[in-house]
């Protein structure tokens, strides 16, 4: 067994995947234990010029939130994947992707 393999399998042992999918993303953004937290990270960011952390964070937020959307959900029906529906998510990682990889290799600082 590789060393991914053991990842995986502790992945799915946890149940992760099935965690993240089933997170109340508006009850938590409404959350004050949470935001508090968050607002003040996002302050702290700002203040020391973290903007890469700031973008990349965003991103995460973004994909996070779009994936959970009527979009991706309608992107496979009765098991077929929609080729009308998936290429603009493709397109839109591939210019995601670019700007992560313009952001650490393409300028400096």
């Amino acid at each position: 067994m590789s060393f991914f393999d053991k990842i995986v399998s502790f992945a799915q042992s946890t149940r992760i995947p099935e965690q993240i999918g089933n997170v109340d993303a508006p009850g938590l953004f409404t959350n004050s234990w949470f935001l508090v937290p968050f607002i003040i990270l996002v302050c702290y960011m700002l203040y020391k010029q973290a903007f890469k952390d700031l973008v990349l964070m965003a991103i995460f937020i973004g994909v996070w939130v779009f994936s959970g959307s009527d979009y991706m959900q309608s992107t496979s029906v009765d098991g077929e994947l929609q080729l009308d529906k998936v290429l603009p998510v493709v397109f839109g990682g591939a210019v995601i992707m670019g700007v992560v990889i313009y952001m650490y290799f393409g300028r400096s600082d």
